[in-house]
């Protein structure tokens, strides 16, 4: 006796797309991924996404591949996720000072933790979480604004002007700050043998002080703080040039707006 093949009679939602379209199969692809197939009124993103003949399949008459632009995602990422520099997965997430099994902090990157807030009004497609780059690094034990993205032009003015960039932090800190370790903490300090040049700080309360600073290194802040009868007890990074973390919440992300610029 055969068996019944169950894929028989059904075909790649992308081979479908094309024939209704009489367009290519890369370009058929591209409308699926940008979210303008339905399969039966739902949505499918998938292009190998198997569909029935007898299934209705409908584009947006509106579809337009001049939407598919790549995306730049901003993330607050909680302390204890790991955040490195380059394509996750790279070993250049080195650069970052890293715990031993930390969980990547892309993994953060989905729907349902998207900002409800978020005023882009960029729909919020699966394609946006692939190919994704990052060259802000972030230590694994500290939070705040980490940079991830797709387009080719931000990822090279990142690499290009990160250590130019001002970098603003918030610093936690316990202890009791030696005479004059404000003013040492704005100027008169070094860093692994290195004068370091002025740097923003001040009091934001009690027990934080607000850093803004250029060319940061791993470990520099702690440093700094240490030379000064101070412990760093949590760091948070909320701007990197003129983009401020701004009400995320922690774990939470959402788009880089289209006027906003490092």
């Amino acid at each position: 006796m055969t068996e019944k093949n169950p894929e028989a009679g059904h075909v790649r939602l992308a081979k479908r797309v094309a024939e209704q379209l009489n367009c290519s199969r890369s370009t058929a692809e591209q409308f699926i991924e940008g979210g303008f197939v339905s399969v039966e009124g739902a949505v499918v993103e998938a292009p190998g996404a198997r569909v029935a003949l007898h299934q209705s399949v409908t584009v947006d008459p509106d579809a337009s591949l001049l939407e598919l632009t790549p995306v730049t995602l901003l993330l607050h990422k909680p302390a204890g996720f790991e955040a490195g520099l380059g394509a996750p997965g790279q070993a250049g997430a080195a650069h970052a000072s890293r715990s031993q099994g930390a969980t990547p902090a892309v993994t953060l990157l989905a729907l349902a933790s998207h900002l409800p807030e978020d005023a882009s009004g960029i729909r919020v497609l699966q394609r946006h979480f692939r190919q994704l780059e990052c060259f802000t690094p972030l230590p694994t034990e500290a939070s705040g604004l980490v940079v991830y993205t797709q387009d080719k032009r931000i990822a090279r003015k990142l690499a290009e002007d990160i250590e130019s960039l001002e970098q603003e932090c918030i610093v936690e800190v316990a202890g009791e700050i030696a005479p004059n370790g404000l003013q040492r903490l704005c100027h008169g300090l070094s860093f692994n043998g290195r004068a370091l040049p002025p740097i923003k700080v001040s009091w934001q309360n009690e027990t934080r002080l607000r850093f803004a600073l250029k060319g940061i290194r791993p470990g520099q802040i702690p440093a700094m703080c240490e030379a000064v009868g101070l412990r760093v007890v949590a760091i948070k990074r909320i701007r990197i040039g003129r983009v401020p973390l701004a009400k995320v919440p922690e774990g939470q992300w959402r788009y880089l707006q289209p006027w906003e610029r490092f």
